[in-house]
């Protein structure tokens, strides 16, 4: 599963399937946040992953 916090607006439906290079939210700065950002967060089985696994290029 994958998290993405601080959006200004989410562009996709939780649960449905999205291909690389497809927008998924607008950039925001919501609730804490510093600054705008993304806060991308991958969980397998209730576990908090580093992404930069999922992310590198192969």
């Amino acid at each position: 599963m994958t998290r993405y916090g601080h959006n200004s607006r989410n562009l996709v439906q939780v649960g449905r399937p999205v291909q690389k290079n497809d927008a998924i939210a607008v950039i925001g700065s919501t609730g804490r946040s510093t600054g705008t950002h993304v806060h991308f967060e991958v969980l397998r089985d209730g576990n908090v992953l580093n992404p930069m696994k999922y992310l590198a290029a192969p």
